[in-house]
């Protein structure tokens, strides 16, 4: 994919966030690859005051290369409060797309330009691990059937046409974000990444996914947990419920649903 020295062709300045938490074992290779992959991204790690110096390795990268950047948080936050943080980072130094990344090496860097491709004629891109021609890669088979089955009933009962809805590699072009209204996002976990989906749709954006090759951690330990799976299913029940109310309340009296805005 041809790059331009100001960002990437069609697609404009582009942002990786990757929030970290103790990933002192994986930041410096993840943030590296990144580099390799798309030389011209910025990168943003977004660290939640990790105590093994996860932050001070990735001030270390910062400080020689002029792409990298970091943001330090007061403290362990959540994933979708760190997204949230990166996104407000983004649109204050007027970055055209943001790219949602984990740190461990489950994301590979090298499938980037691919999603940055789609990007061009999308609104909002996820690299999916259902979709025809994806990959999942030393994943144990609970895993595996949790979230394909989290993932269908994600689809059935919010209607999101996606594979992937709780796939957390993604681009948003700056349209989706301002036209989705993040000021109500309320979860953390794998959740914020269906509810961002939700909205995505509820928004009228076009989403596209693209294949990806998902694998394992091999460093590190993983942030899943069954709370994080209690919490997704709850939400995404709870979210179910109201628009269905919302679609009778708009067959019964004909509310719009109205335009809402990135503040």
């Amino acid at each position: 994919m041809h790059e331009e020295a100001t960002g990437v062709d069609g697609v404009g300045r582009v942002l990786v966030v990757i929030p970290t938490y103790n990933e002192a074992a994986n930041v410096s290779d993840i943030v590296a690859r990144v580099r390799r992959a798309a030389p011209a991204v910025d990168v943003l790690v977004a660290d939640d005051n990790s105590p093994d110096g996860t932050g001070a390795i990735a001030d270390a990268m910062a400080g020689t290369d002029p792409r990298v950047h970091v943001l330090h948080r007061e403290g362990k936050q959540g994933l979708g409060a760190a997204y949230l943080a990166g996104f407000a980072w983004a649109r204050e130094r007027g970055y055209d797309a943001v790219v949602e990344m984990d740190a461990d090496g489950s994301h590979a860097p090298e499938d980037l330009p691919a999603l940055l491709a789609a990007a061009r004629d999308a609104d909002v891109v996820i690299g999916s691990r259902w979709t025809r021609g994806a990959r999942v890669v030393n994943w144990p088979l609970r895993r595996h059937a949790l979230s394909r089955c989290g993932n269908l009933y994600a689809r059935l009962a919010l209607g999101v046409p996606v594979t992937d809805a709780t796939g957390g590699y993604r681009v948003y072009r700056r349209g989706a974000l301002e036209a989705m209204d993040l000021a109500t996002v309320c979860s953390q976990g794998y959740s914020f990444q269906v509810e961002l989906s939700r909205l995505a749709h509820r928004a009228g954006m076009r989403i596209v996914e693209v294949p990806i090759t998902f694998a394992e951690r091999e460093r590190g330990d993983s942030k899943m947990s069954p709370l994080i799976v209690a919490e997704a299913l709850w939400r995404i029940t709870t979210w179910a419920v109201q628009d269905r109310r919302q679609a009778v309340r708009r067959g019964l009296h004909g509310t719009p649903t109205g335009q809402v805005r990135w503040p």
